[in-house]
């Protein structure tokens, strides 16, 4: 076969980054490991009730307002779309004593903070008047347009001046963190608290270590196009982006295990499938990891040792213990699909197990289980060393999966009697399932000690997509590192199609 472009890996960015190429004309085929698509965002069934693996919490993918989600616009551009249910409030933070709703629009969300703290509501909305004027600067330049190459400048010149001009204003805050604006305007404990804890849902860092503009753009949208869910769950937009890449003549071959890329005199010149196929391309992109691109994808001499060193050296975020449940939903009518529960205020947000987010998205789509049922997932970070599949691990599985319940719990009092399925997810399952790097979220850039690493590397021909590349962590993220990698390898007229 001849192809143009060979992508390893079909999570989401490099899907996107798939779709969008064949879009503009380039033969591209996708060679996923896993027997079903989408990475750390596809979806499996068991006994009827289908569950999210990962991300199950959306924004502006549906058609009621203009979108600045990347993912919406690779949808719109590949001639796809999504049917969405909006919801409101998006969840509810449970803290010792405390349970919280979060309003999509910020003028409820503070009125609830006022309730708690009134002080904290005013220190709330000057944090906010800064990282709105962030996002106003930065939503008028579609991240559809962008590229991560030199012909970004004149893109930028000719087709978004002004807003250039606003973002330029804003390059103090833009290269800082959420916490060097939070420590300019807030002072109650309790707002630092939740601001923090937005910071880590959002980049599993806290808010100095999380970039200004990834929450800017998070509290920009969340109000102006409100959250929902996709019918069908992260499958219907991992299927999504497949039938755009098909609709453009690309290719996706599940069950197709990368074994290496080949590089010949600094240049890519293919992969080599587990099976033993040896498959030719002059461009390759990979939507592995960086630690599994570079340690597993390619030999050690591949790489110039001084950069290979140091891109290894990347620091990870932790990965999960995840809890799968079927549960009877007698008398839980009024149940809302969103949760997160912080057991002790006193310990770090981080710390294995103290932190648990809970989904329950059959709220929304019933046909998410079977009838008089729900799906649940829950989960939290959990450090992947230590952990061995040996006669210990059953036991260590239920053991470390009772946060998760406690968690549940204080949603749901009777959850334990309501089970009718459970699986547990370790940080093996994560690593094995996902083929992870120590099953991990992604890399632990904080804000100021470097930047996510672009989609180019030193051997020509060669790509990485993907949340350890920018714009970092999480699904508008590695939509937009699809984009900014689809559309370099392409000229700015061919973007324009």
């Amino acid at each position: 076969m001849t192809i143009d472009v060979i992508i390893i890996g079909s999570g989401i960015g490099g899907l996107t980054a798939g779709a969008l190429l064949a879009k503009y004309g380039q033969k591209v085929a996708i060679f996923e490991s896993h027997t079903i698509a989408g990475g750390a965002a596809h979806s499996f069934s068991r006994q009827g009730f289908h569950f999210d693996s990962g991300p199950s919490f959306y924004c502006g993918l549906g058609h009621n307002k203009p979108s600045l989600n990347p993912l919406k616009q690779v949808l719109d551009l590949v001639g796809e779309s999504l049917e969405v249910v909006p919801y409101d409030p998006l969840g509810y933070y449970h803290f010792p004593g405390v349970k919280f709703p979060v309003f999509s629009d910020l003028y409820q969300y503070r009125q609830a903070v006022a309730k708690i703290t009134k002080q904290g509501a005013r220190e709330l909305e000057s944090f906010e008047s800064i990282m709105l004027g962030l996002y106003d600067s930065l939503k008028d330049i579609p991240t559809i347009d962008l590229r991560a190459d030199w012909q970004l400048i004149p893109i930028l010149i000719s087709r978004h001046f002004p807003a250039l001009i606003k973002t330029l204003l804003q390059v103090g805050i833009i290269n800082g963190s959420v916490g060097d604006v939070m420590d300019k305007t807030v002072k109650d404990p309790w707002v630092r608290r939740l601001i923090n804890l937005e910071c880590f849902l959002l980049s599993g860092l806290k808010a100095h270590g999380t970039v200004a503009p990834e929450v800017a753009f998070m509290l920009g949208e969340r109000t102006r196009a409100g959250v929902e869910y996709p019918f069908g769950g992260s499958a219907a937009i991992v299927n999504a982006l497949i039938r755009g890449l098909k609709r453009w003549g690309g290719d996706l071959y599940l069950n197709n295990h990368v074994e290496k890329i080949i590089v010949k005199s600094g240049r890519v010149a293919g992969i080599k499938l587990k099976k033993g196929d040896l498959i030719e391309a002059p461009i390759v992109i990979s939507n592995a990891t960086l630690w599994d691109t570079y340690n597993n994808l390619l030999a050690t001499e591949d790489l110039p040792k001084s950069y290979r060193y140091k891109a290894l050296k990347t620091e990870a975020v932790d990965s999960f213990m995840h809890l799968h449940l079927g549960i009877k939903a007698e008398g839980l009518e009024e149940i809302t699909g969103h949760h997160v529960v912080v057991h002790d205020s006193n310990k770090d947000l981080a710390e294995p197990g103290n932190t648990c987010m809970i989904s329950i998205p059959s709220v929304w789509d019933k046909n998410l289980a079977p009838s008089g049922h729900y799906t649940i997932h829950a989960y939290s970070l959990e450090p992947y060393q230590g952990w061995k599949k040996n006669e210990e691990y059953a036991q260590k599985k239920k053991q470390r999966s009772q946060s998760l319940y406690k968690a549940l719990e204080k949603v749901i009092p009777d959850i334990r009697q309501r089970v009718v399925l459970e699986l547990i997810g370790t940080p093996l399952t994560h690593s094995r399932f996902l083929r992870r790097y120590q099953g991990t979220y992604g890399p632990a850039i904080a804000a100021g000690q470097g930047m996510f690493p672009s989609c180019h590397t030193p051997i020509k021909g060669l790509y990485r997509v993907g949340d350890s590349t920018l714009p970092g962590i999480g699904v508008p993220a590695v939509a937009a590192s699809g984009i900014l990698c689809a559309n370099s390898l392409v000229s700015p007229q061919i973007m324009g199609v």
